[in-house]
């Protein structure tokens, strides 16, 4: 991303363009097509998908022939941790435990799931 620019929320069309190249590197838009399910989009809107993408500074491309083969400039984990933290803050009032709280009431995470993250945090502090 270009520096000095506020980051900027994917929708979710972009993050599926995101996610194919996360998940795939390098990918013309023919190729991209390819990976949607029934009914797949038109080649122009996955094309403008892209590059709105690479306006916001998240893809590049290289021109291979006739053609661009994009790619991702910016890594997966920037963009979750993003959005975990943009989730606590709207709708747990920026509070971990509270979020967590709520995945446990709704049974989204047991017991069994809660020891194992327990775990990882005390290996984590040794």
């Amino acid at each position: 991303m270009k520096a000095g620019r506020k980051r900027q929320v994917l929708t979710e069309k972009e993050s599926v363009i995101m996610n194919m190249l996360w998940d795939n590197g390098p990918m013309f838009v023919r190729e991209m097509l390819e990976l949607y399910p029934e009914p797949r989009p038109h080649f122009n809107t996955v094309s403008t998908l892209v590059r709105i993408l690479e306006g916001k500074g998240y893809v590049s491309h290289e021109v291979v022939g006739n053609s661009h083969r994009f790619q991702a400039i910016v890594p997966k984990n920037s963009f979750q941790e993003r959005g975990i933290a943009e989730v606590i803050k709207n709708y747990f009032n920026n509070s971990y435990k509270s979020a967590v709280s709520a995945l446990v009431e709704d049974e989204k995470l047991s017991v069994d799931d809660l020891r194992e993250i327990i775990e990882y945090i005390e290996s984590k502090q040794k």
